[in-house]
């Protein structure tokens, strides 16, 4: 690998609005604005609107689709096919 090419990874805080919640882990990214953490340590902090904390999908509040009665109305309405293939 080539050196000096990558971006340097640090501690950052995530923090999400809407769940109320805060990760730490690595990132490229950096803030000005800075929280203090568990640990002791101070860590720059990047406020998100969204996380999995919050996200529809992780947290099983997705909208589950009716397939089943989709399938039913359009067979309703053109019918099943077998009468026009003959």
């Amino acid at each position: 690998m080539k050196s000096r090419i990558h971006p340097v990874s640090r501690p950052v805080v995530f923090r999400d609005r809407a769940a109320d919640v805060a990760f730490l882990t690595r990132s490229t990214a950096d803030s000005d604005e800075r929280v203090a953490w568990e640990d002791g340590n101070t860590y720059p902090v990047i406020d998100v609107e969204t996380s999995s904390a919050s996200h529809p999908f992780y947290t099983g509040g997705r909208q589950v689709l009716d397939t089943a009665g989709r399938v039913e109305q359009f067979r309703r309405r053109y019918g099943t096919g077998e009468a026009s293939r003959s």
